[in-house]
């Protein structure tokens, strides 16, 4: 029989058997409990752990991290974690391997959005990737646009940029979905919206972006009525494409200054007057 294979390159550096330790659960599940987290890092205090190496350990209950305020480096790749939210409160977190676990939903990250210094995040190999990779990598890299590396790949500025546009953004964790929107849990690949939203809150969404942008170049808001002319069969995925852009516009507009916005307000009310004379000459 082949040999189980060890830790990728820079995921740990080597594989070590479960503690003794660790708790037990059902089906072999395991917990990771404070006396395997002080044994591992060699620690007296959970204060004290800086880095945590728990690779191949069957682990299914992280609680304990939670608990481990200064932690810089976990490794917790090959177990079956499926939830990321014990690790919303490592604000040192610097580099998290969680390769070949399962992370059911791309939601889950948004429990590391909070954590100031993540630079490296090995996510591969996991449910959430789903089969689409350019669509998980850009997901990932809009929310967590301060990582440098990303599976082992170094991040571009190009790739920032794109992910702006193509990336998903997640703006709760999945609990607080099912509470807000009636949902069921994510339990696919990548993250999901609730189909039976209602088209008002879509149309409600995309018209506040519109008049924040106008307001911002010095334009009036535009009436609920007339928005709804402009794209009355609006796909999802229209909609959420049209989001993305205008999300992103709103970005680069911070970075503009009093000429560069000047041009954008000529530019866009020369399209604003060509697109209601289109629609005068549709009307008559």
């Amino acid at each position: 029989m082949a040999a189980a294979p060890g830790p990728a390159p820079g995921d740990a550096s080597a594989a070590l058997p479960p503690p003794r330790e660790t708790r037990r659960g059902r089906a072999g599940a395991m917990k990771l409990t404070r006396k395997a987290v002080l044994a591992r890092a060699k620690a007296a205090e959970l204060d004290s752990v800086r880095k945590l190496n728990c690779w191949g350990s069957c682990l299914t209950d992280i609680s304990i991290c939670r608990e481990l305020p200064n932690i810089e480096v976990i490794t917790f790749s090959v177990n079956s974690i499926s939830s990321l939210e014990p690790m919303s409160q490592c604000q040192n977190l610097s580099e998290l391997y969680l390769r070949k676990n399962s992370i059911p939903s791309l939601n889950e990250l948004f429990h590391l959005k909070s954590l100031p210094r993540l630079r490296v995040l090995w996510l591969s190999e996991n449910p959430c990737c789903g089969p689409d990779p350019h669509r998980y990598r850009m997901t990932v890299l809009r929310n967590l646009p301060n990582l440098q590396k990303l599976d082992n790949q170094a991040v571009t500025e190009e790739e920032l940029s794109q992910a702006l546009v193509d990336g998903e953004e997640i703006t709760a964790p999945p609990a607080k979905r099912i509470l807000e929107n009636g949902c069921p849990e994510a339990n696919e690949s990548s993250t999901t919206e609730c189909t039976t939203e209602p088209k008002s809150e879509h149309l409600n969404f995309t018209l506040e972006e519109t008049n924040k942008i106008r307001e911002q170049l010095g334009m009036k808001p535009v009436a609920i009525d007339k928005f709804s002319s402009f794209s009355p069969r609006e796909t999802d995925g229209s909609r959420k494409k049209r989001n993305n852009i205008l999300n992103a516009i709103l970005l680069l507009m911070k970075e503009l200054d009093t000429e560069g916005l000047e041009i954008i307000h000529q530019t866009v009310g020369k399209r604003l007057q060509a697109l209601q004379k289109k629609e005068l000459q549709e009307e008559r």
